[in-house]
């Protein structure tokens, strides 16, 4: 919680003091945070006896670690990757590419870089502009500097780990030396990251260790350095129980939309308004039982997966991914199966793209069910990877409790979303689910609670502003709020209407518009509004005001920036080149955060 945000009576300093060490803590780095966290904390110890001041480290090059991550991967890639350097007595610099000082690339002299991409061979929202920067006339030259290079993707899309690809291009031709061959990973990559950590760490140590000084951490008498790990994560889930699975879109929507409630209880689980909860789920029993009767396996046929063995069913269910297809899978089953066809389909990629994008894996067996052993079915398949839902709750109102919004992802001949169809219309109340919480630091409340918020979320996009509204509320925030919301239709997708209607009664809720687009003969979407209110929006951003994006990557995010933009622009009386600018500025100064997919 930050301090501005603490009920009064909690928090001991006075506002200007909160305002000091607020200012202090946004400029430094996780590193620095430890320090003087540590520092405080034997002070404190010591009974407020002096201490002596913090010395000034000896000049370091450290291993600086940039990430770039969209869902949370290459953050855990990158932290995993610090922890192992700092094992072996490394100095290390750990970043998010989104805090990172481009000006500062000029003074590194050992980079890696651990990147995912997503869309089109896009860097995720928090490596833009590091990425921008790269590729400009602005990056120094680099003669000397060694590097490493990780990416993270998946096979399914044709950019596969373009970013990573860019960034180790771009690095070469700005004189930088390849110190560690560069890895490219799908979404399986917890099987392979292990070994590139400790081979990279094999290269860099050496010159590290050359170029070090003594070390530069300053040990605090009677503190330990760092907080302890939550004892949940992704590769350690907690295994939850689910309370509640309300519909709340109406009968004749187009779209199903499930309210959920997961109970952290006993957990020791904490997430701030802005995180995501990652979600492990199970695979229809029921098409996992047509597969094993189509290519004739025995369920119960033990297989051994990872350390141990599980019986085929039981991996089908709970392990692998049967629902989102991808290129590795038809190429393994083809050659185990001998399918000539679906061979020579993979030799061409284009092709091979548009056969899966309408298919899930059930398909693919169904359409191609030949003998196999229950060994390579296995093989072929990769591990289930969860899903990662905006959370719709604050801790502060709903206490051991997690909400998600959750769309169902449904198509012809009942094709459902893998997770969204267990949480949506399998799972009951009462039924477990194993959960982890992704912290997302790039979609945070401003520190202020008197500062405006702006918060534009059609769709299930709605999920993050319903957890702000909430954690504003409950701490009596005074900072106005504004949410544009949209969906198909009034009567039928008005989500969360009740509660919103009740927020704009109290007040919490300055302004609410709403875009239904098929109410009426032209189709009107929340882009539509936001030119619409231009004059008044741009005189909250002219105020301070937060602006906040929730849903669609693809089309929504893309028009919505396209229309803030316009809005600058016009009621900002400046070019449109300067309008963008703007928007950059706002970015960096995260005043404008997007949570997109």
């Amino acid at each position: 919680m930050l301090l501005n945000q603490m009920p009064a009576g909690v928090n001991p300093l006075n506002p200007e003091q909160s305002q000091q060490v607020s200012q202090l803590v946004a400029t430094l780095t996780p590193l620095q945070q430890a320090f003087v966290s540590g520092y405080l904390a034997a002070s404190a110890q010591l009974g407020g006896a002096a201490m002596p001041a913090p010395v000034a480290a000896a000049e370091a090059a450290p291993l600086t670690i940039l990430y770039g991550s969209q869902t949370g991967n290459a953050k855990h890639v990158a932290t995993d990757l610090a922890n192992a350097a700092k094992s072996r007595g490394l100095e290390v610099k750990l970043v998010d590419m989104a805090d990172y000082k481009p000006n500062q690339l000029k003074n590194e002299k050992f980079i890696t870089i651990v990147c995912s991409t997503y869309g089109e061979g896009e860097p995720p929202e928090t490596a833009e502009k590091f990425h921008e920067f790269l590729a400009s006339k602005k990056a120094p030259r680099l003669e000397g500097v060694q590097v490493a290079v990780l990416g993270l993707g998946d096979t399914s899309y044709e950019f596969f780990c373009q970013t990573a690809v860019d960034f180790e291009d771009r690095l070469l031709a700005l004189g930088a030396n390849v110190i560690a061959e560069r890895k490219l990973l799908d979404v399986d990559y917890d099987d392979y990251t292990e070994e590139w950590i400790g081979t990279t760490l094999d290269k860099f140590e050496p010159e590290l260790k050359a170029a070090a000084p003594a070390s530069n951490v300053v040990a605090m008498p009677g503190v330990q350095m760092g907080a302890a790990a939550s004892p949940y994560s992704k590769k350690s889930p907690f295994e939850a129980e689910i309370s509640v699975v309300q519909k709340i879109t109406g009968r004749d929507s187009t779209k199903d939309v499930r309210h959920v409630e997961i109970s952290l209880e006993g957990s020791g689980l904490t997430y701030q308004v802005g995180d995501a909860l990652g979600v492990y789920f199970q695979n229809d029993p029921g098409a996992v039982d047509a597969v094993l009767e189509q290519l004739k396996l025995d369920g119960a046929t033990e297989v051994t997966f990872g350390d141990s063995s599980r019986a085929l069913r039981d991996l089908l269910i709970d392990e692998l991914e049967l629902t989102q297809s991808y290129p590795a899978f038809v190429e393994k089953y083809a050659a185990a199966t001998g399918n000539e066809k679906l061979s020579e389909l993979a030799k061409d990629k284009t092709a091979l793209r548009e056969y899966l994008e309408e298919r899930q894996i059930y398909d693919v067996i169904r359409e191609n069910a030949s003998t196999i052993s229950a060994e390579d079915l296995v093989g072929a398949l990769r591990k289930m990877q969860p899903r990662l839902y905006s959370i719709a709750s604050s801790q502060s109102e709903v206490e051991e409790e997690v909400h998600l919004t959750v769309g169902v992802v449904e198509w012809e001949d009942d094709h459902l979303g893998g997770c969204s169809g267990h949480l949506g219309r399998r799972a009951e109340e009462g039924d477990k689910v194993r959960v982890f919480v992704e912290h997302n630091d790039n979609f945070r409340l401003p520190a202020s609670p008197e500062t405006p918020v702006i918060m534009i979320g059609p769709g299930t996009g709605i999920a993050p502003f319903r957890a702000f509204l909430q954690e504003r509320d409950a701490h009596g925030a005074d900072g106005e709020n504004w949410l544009f919301f949209g969906n198909p239709h009034f009567t039928q997708d008005f989500l969360y209407q009740v509660e919103l209607q009740g927020y704009l009664k109290t007040g919490l809720l300055n302004k609410l518009d709403v875009a239904f687009s098929r109410d009426q003969a032209k189709k009107v979407y929340v882009q539509d509004r936001l030119r619409e209110q231009g004059q008044e929006l741009f005189a909250w951003l002219e105020r301070g005001a937060h602006v906040y994006i929730c849903g669609d990557a693809n089309r929504m995010a893309k028009d919505v920036q396209q229309a803030l933009a316009e809005v600058i622009s016009e009621h900002g009386e400046m070019p449109f080149d300067d309008a963008e600018a703007y928007l950059d500025r706002l970015r960096d100064e995260k005043r404008y955060q997007k949570d997109i997919y």
